[in-house]
């Protein structure tokens, strides 16, 4: 394999994991900060990319954008208030959603499943003109890429950082301390998931305008990467400053998509991925207790060891 061949691979890799890593922080902001589990996640990114294509090919790349992000806003208040107002809980209000969503996504496609954008204008092909005639112009949607994760990383660690972030963080935190502050957990529920359902719509309108294209199932298992992809940036950096984890968060993205590329240039099936995904958040998850549980393994052994020894 030539090194300009690696280099291709590599650099898709860091497209997609950069794409996706704004799914993540989404993540990093209901799960991790709210400390609610939101299933609304698969189809609020097919959401973002069917409402960023259908805007795209009207013509308005730019605005797809911040549309794009309304809607995922949008899909966040549903959820929110299914959780907060109805009395249903976080998981069903997100399963519920996602189910409804399905079929609002294939009513934005004009009741298609797919949207071809090979003949039209997105955000990536305006980047590449700006760039044209630098060495640069080939690597636009990477540079798009690196310019939405660094504006995310920044304004999301300094919401964090103000009062209504950390309210939010402290809701998640201990929901019955923040009654009795006189803070509304309703309010900063609503507010959180709306701020992560909108950068999950945002990395969908993403990854639909650099393929070019964007299918009802764009967005299928994309919970479970992203989930993936947290307990990787976690477990690499631990419970660090907000900035870092955030950072890790991002990296965790970046590794997962490397491990999907080694899986595909190894020649597995397309079918066998997710279970590649399921594997990698077991190993994510359980990898902290079984470090801490490996030394007492080993101390059984040697105890047993020892007794089949004195008994000889």
């Amino acid at each position: 394999m030539s090194i300009s061949m690696i280099w291709e691979l590599a650099k898709n890799a860091l497209q997609l994991g950069l794409i996706s890593s704004l799914t993540v922080l989404s993540l990093f902001l209901s799960y991790s900060m709210l400390n609610v589990c939101d299933l609304s996640t698969d189809g609020c990114f097919t959401l973002g990319a069917s409402v960023g294509a259908v805007i795209a090919i009207a013509g308005h790349p730019y605005l797809s954008i911040p549309v794009a992000m309304l809607a995922g806003v949008v899909s966040g208040f549903v959820t929110a208030i299914l959780q907060t107002k109805m009395g249903i809980n976080s998981l069903l209000a997100g399963i519920i959603v996602n189910t409804g969503l399905y079929s609002i996504n294939i009513a934005i496609m004009g009741n298609s499943a797919m949207l071809n954008m090979n003949k039209t204008e997105t955000i990536f092909t305006k980047v590449k003109s700006l760039l044209s005639g630098t060495f640069l112009s080939t690597s636009n949607i990477l540079i798009t890429a690196i310019v939405f994760v660094a504006l995310a990383l920044v304004l999301l660690t300094l919401f964090l950082k103000t009062k209504l972030g950390l309210a939010i963080r402290a809701t998640g935190n201990n929901p019955d301390m923040v009654r009795s502050s006189s803070i509304n957990p309703t309010f900063t529920t609503i507010v959180g998931l709306c701020l992560s359902n909108s950068l999950t719509a945002l990395s969908g309108c993403l990854l639909a305008q650099s393929q070019k294209s964007t299918n009802i199932d764009i967005g299928s298992g994309m919970v479970t990467v992203a989930l993936a992809s947290l307990l990787i940036g976690g477990a690499f950096l631990g419970k660090k400053s907000i900035p870092v984890r955030a950072i890790g968060v991002v990296l965790g993205a970046i590794i997962f998509r490397l491990v999907y590329t080694i899986a595909l240039r190894l020649q597995m099936p397309a079918s066998m991925l997710n279970l590649v995904s399921s594997i990698i958040v077991i190993i994510a998850i359980s990898g902290p207790y079984l470090k801490t549980q490996f030394p007492l393994i080993l101390k059984k052994l040697q105890m047993l060891k020892k007794k089949g020894g004195n008994n000889a």
